[in-house]
């Protein structure tokens, strides 16, 4: 592919078939779990054209060679079982609550040691780095919003020995490329803005060290977390309009950001967006764009929380995000969300609507739970 292409083009353009005379423009998946031999396939669990497809746009726009899984949690874990035994993990006390878990347990089994850290304290973080194995960074946090400083400590835990990963999810490829930042890999949970559309159960990573790229899809190959061929058509299918999804997503966010920071009910709008955000300086540097997730709070008022929750019409009460729908939740639902998020912090995933019906949606709930 022509290089220096934008992102947007790549995103549409990227793992397609060869352009020859009556050649489809695009992949179609393929449903077999056996392969004439001969070949390099060998098995169906040790590859499919559907998955080489999404994997090699999300390569390009990553800038890495990509391996697909069957959830995200696969990838995560796949990525953690490169952590030897009784090695040491730094991870964000803020990040996806379900990574949080695993690393918990495999640390209450003696597997490894942890230590979580405030990821935007920079300092904080590198003096924990000395015998780390691996660094793990989500940014911007879930659902905390948090911005880590990822070039700076992708520097430091490289330097201390260790592997860095950063969870791109809420970014994704179009705002930011971790292994540019120097990060060592990057995953998403592509259930969510890759596939788009609220109907695909998917995981990613994606590393420019041809090395790790071998163990983790060893892992993947052995441990059997492999993704089925219709889910990767729909998620590729879904990739192709991430450009035009985000855009929209992304403005109202930032609009919604706005008008919710104006309301009284309103005690703090957690979005790098806002100019007064914390993160805000740092994700202009890092990121070309703020994304569409964003979380809020109500003054410590739980309940009213979840109320809200469950009196809008238009926003989904769901604890998904990514997709073209609106949804939101009062994360403190579930037992596992770190103690130090807020009970009454609820986070808003954005979708394609009009803006000014999802404000309206909100602003009733706001007003009618007062």
């Amino acid at each position: 592919m022509t290089p220096d292409l934008d992102p947007s083009t790549v995103v549409v353009h990227a793992g397609r078939p060869e352009r020859t005379p009556n050649a489809p423009v695009g992949n179609s998946p393929v449903f077999s779990s056996t392969y004439v031999a001969g070949g390099d396939r060998g098995y169906g669990r040790f590859g499919n054209d559907a998955w080489t497809a999404l994997e090699e746009t999300l390569g390009q726009l990553e800038g890495g060679r990509g391996l697909t899984f069957a959830s995200g949690m696969a990838a995560a874990a796949a990525v953690v079982d490169l952590v030897p035994v009784g090695g040491q993990v730094i991870a964000p006390r803020h990040a996806y609550s379900g990574v949080l878990a695993l690393l918990d347990q495999q640390a209450d089994t003696g597997r490894l040691k942890l230590e979580r850290v405030d990821i935007a304290d920079t300092d904080a973080v590198i003096r924990a780095l000395s015998g780390t194995d691996l660094l793990w960074i989500e940014s911007p946090t879930n659902p905390a919003m948090e911005v880590a400083d990822i070039p700076a400590l992708a520097a430091a835990g490289r330097a201390a020995g260790a592997t860095v990963v950063v969870d791109n999810t809420f970014a994704t490829p179009l705002l930011q490329q971790p292994l540019k930042l120097g990060a060592d890999i990057v995953m998403h949970s592509a259930t969510k803005f890759i596939a788009g559309h609220s109907d695909v159960v998917l995981g990613a990573v994606v590393t420019a060290d041809d090395e790790l790229w071998s163990a983790i899809e060893l892992r993947r190959r052995s441990l059997g977390a492999i993704p089925g061929p219709m889910e990767a058509w729909l998620a590729l299918r879904g990739l192709r309009t991430l450009a035009l999804r985000l855009e929209r997503a992304q403005s109202n966010a930032a609009y919604l950001a706005e008008r919710l920071r104006a309301h009284p009910r309103v005690s703090r709008v957690r979005y790098p967006g806002l100019p007064d955000d914390p993160g805000h300086d740092r994700a202009e540097r890092q990121m070309s764009g703020f994304g569409a997730i964003l979380a809020f709070e109500l003054g410590g008022d739980a309940d009213g929380a979840q109320q809200l929750c469950e009196s809008t019409e238009l926003w989904v009460h769901a604890t998904s995000l990514g997709g073209v729908e609106s949804m939101l939740e009062r994360r403190h639902r579930w037992p596992i969300e770190a103690p130090t998020i807020p009970k009454d912090l609820i986070r808003l995933a954005v979708g394609i609507e009009h803006p000014d019906d999802l404000w309206a949606d909100l602003e009733r709930a706001l007003t009618s739970g007062s």
